[in-house]
């Protein structure tokens, strides 16, 4: 009787130990990788008075997903997948708008709609998608030592990272249209995002694919 008792102890305690260790193992498992479209909705989805954020970006994202879902867009929401996005401020939209329609807009949701109305939401598309270097996290650290690298985008297209100074740092993005001011990365938004597959730096004005 003693032995059965003993047993029967004995089996309870492995059972409850090989609980533990699972409920420890589970508690200890990474988290999922955190997406870029997450990082861009952190502050909400509306627009702000700061010209220095990405609140345009992510309306712009939303905007193409509502119409098309399954636009190689949503792969910013994919945490898994690794890709680089170099990310035009809000500021940045508002130049574009001036360009595209020769108007000053004072607000982030009229610069919105002006973008909007005058490409739709096809271009919008292939803009983002530019903005997007898929298959590979590029620090900042690693963009410093590639002066002259010419990168291949989302959209097929491609622009050349010019390093200006290392030591400031200073970084310029050639793009397609060779008449207009190229945009530099933004020093205080640099590795948005850092530790993830998907990571992101801040960009002065919006890239363009073609020669506007």
């Amino acid at each position: 009787m003693k032995n059965r008792r003993l047993a029967a102890s004995v089996a309870v305690a492995a059972l409850a130990a090989g609980a533990f260790v699972g409920s420890a193992s589970a508690a200890s498992a990474a988290p999922a990788p955190r997406s870029l479209a997450s990082v861009l909705a952190a502050d909400g989805s509306g627009f702000d008075r700061n010209w220095y954020d990405f609140d345009i970006v992510d309306n712009a994202v939303n905007a193409v997903l509502a119409a098309k879902p399954d636009s190689p867009v949503a792969v910013l929401a994919d945490g898994t997948v690794p890709l680089t996005a170099f990310l035009p401020n809000d500021r940045a939209f508002q130049v574009l708008a001036l360009d595209l329609t020769h108007r000053w807009y004072g607000s982030e949701k009229k610069v919105f709609t002006a973008v909007a109305s005058a490409v739709g939401i096809d271009a919008i598309e292939q803009v983002l998608l530019y903005h997007v270097v898929p298959g590979v996290t590029i620090d900042s650290a690693t963009a410093l030592a590639s002066d002259g690298a010419v990168l291949t985008t989302a959209q097929g297209g491609t622009f050349t990272v010019d390093v200006l100074s290392k030591r400031i740092p200073l970084v310029v993005l050639k793009d397609a249209d060779r008449n207009d001011v190229n945009p530099l990365l933004v020093r205080s938004k640099l590795d948005l995002n850092k530790g993830n597959p998907q990571i992101a730096h801040g960009i002065t004005f919006v890239l363009r694919p073609l020669d506007l």
